[in-house]
């Protein structure tokens, strides 16, 4: 597999319509629409189900790209790949094409975890069903869904019929009770279109990933791996991106009075030569984390946690250096550099939030449970879950 040669065409349309898709808040059709059409969508699909069987690498590979191109474009992907991650892991019985539905490009996938109620704490759904018909009913407001009225397929989840653990449904698009509550409009990642849903659904068995309670399992063992490693790659993209800009507008900006370009001015090059290292070794610290995720080791947990917050640290850094650096010209949006700035906030406040990463990544390194009273109703699995050939996991 080649991937630069099934994603270079991918770029030049996102990068083409990235300017629009912000300035609009629209969700980037073209992009989508080749993304679909390329098998990228099936990166991490086995290839018995005609995915590319990809691994962590290349998803950073991939979205760190496309992230430089448009970060809406990216940020649908990423949820894609990690609604693929607990479908192929375990797949529903009663959707027995759908592994190769993502692959092909025919299901755009997506997840529906954080609730209003529990907030950023996505593993802990407050909305629980109640038996009806012979089988589940559940009404659960979902607050932020990525590829809202655009995906095919939610991964949605609630608690299990006693309360006692968390379960994870397949709910297709267009089922009776699946419903946007209202647009989306927000600062960064405008495309998107995350808007909080609502699931007035019936829950049934043959539609559940694994057995009854599972759902934690599956969310902090082959979610949050694939998630941690894709929303890093974001970051990092974003923050390639704002560092190229950097370079070539102070390279190329002239002080006539002066006779000398921006980047001749020492306070410049030190901006920018910060930048570029944090930028190194950010980029350093997230392939490491993508090889231990494809081959556990002792500290895949750490290099899982760690990888997000930092990542998402560095974003907040560098694009902010490269405002301060391109001064007006960044306020001016023809650079570009205010999108990447607005994008990069997102990824810091998504769940799980930088701050408890590094909470959850200091409970780790001091022996401490990763969660105190009362705990998920599931214990956090071995770093041997593997959901696409590659293995990934959290274990504490």
């Amino acid at each position: 597999m080649d991937l630069h040669d099934r994603l270079d065409p991918i770029l030049a349309i996102a990068a083409e319509h990235a300017h629009d898709v912000d300035a609009r808040a629209r969700f980037p059709e073209e992009a989508v629409a080749a993304l679909r059409e390329s098998g990228l969508l099936g990166l991490i699909v086995p290839p018995e189900h005609g995915g590319l069987g990809g691994g962590p690498q290349d998803v950073v590979d991939l979205l760190s790209a496309l992230a430089g191109a448009c970060g809406s474009t990216a940020m649908i992907t990423l949820m894609h790949f990690a609604a693929s991650a607990p479908l192929i892991a375990a797949t529903p019985s009663g959707a027995p094409g759908i592994l190769s539905d993502l692959a092909s490009g025919r299901a755009l996938g997506t997840l529906a975890f954080s609730e209003a109620g529990s907030r950023s704490h996505f593993w802990a759904p407050v909305s629980q069903p109640e038996a009806h018909d012979g089988g589940l009913h559940v009404l659960a407001k979902k607050s932020w869904v990525t590829s809202a009225g655009h995906a095919d397929v939610f991964v949605i989840s609630s608690k299990t019929e006693d309360g006692a653990g968390v379960d994870l449904y397949a709910i297709a698009a267009g089922t009776p009770g699946v419903e946007v509550d209202r647009p989306w409009a927000g600062m960064g990642f405008r495309g998107n279109e995350s808007s909080p849903m609502t699931f007035d659904v019936d829950l049934r068995d043959d539609r559940r990933l694994g057995d009854s309670g599972a759902g934690t399992d599956l969310m902090l063992g082959v979610v949050l791996p694939w998630f941690n490693l894709g929303n890093s790659a974001v970051s990092l993209g974003l923050s390639r991106a704002a560092v190229d800009a950097a370079v070539k507008h102070t390279t190329g900006a002239r002080l006539q009075h002066l006779d000398q370009t921006l980047s001749a001015l020492p306070t410049i090059r030190a901006q920018l030569a910060k930048m570029s290292i944090e930028l190194g070794a950010a980029s350093a610290y997230l392939d490491r984390a993508a090889e231990r995720v494809a081959a556990p080791q002792e500290d895949t947990t750490l290099f899982v946690l760690g990888s997000k917050a930092h990542s998402n640290d560095a974003a907040l850094h560098i694009t902010d250096s490269a405002m301060r650096v391109c001064g007006g010209a960044a306020f001016s949006q023809h650079l570009q550099i205010d999108r990447y700035f607005r994008d990069a906030r997102a990824g810091h406040v998504m769940a799980p939030t930088a701050d408890a990463l590094y909470e959850f990544y200091g409970r780790v390194i001091t022996g401490r449970p990763l969660f105190d009273a009362p705990p998920p109703p599931a214990d956090v699995p071995p770093a041997d879950a593997q959901p696409a050939g590659a293995a990934s996991g959290v274990s504490a």
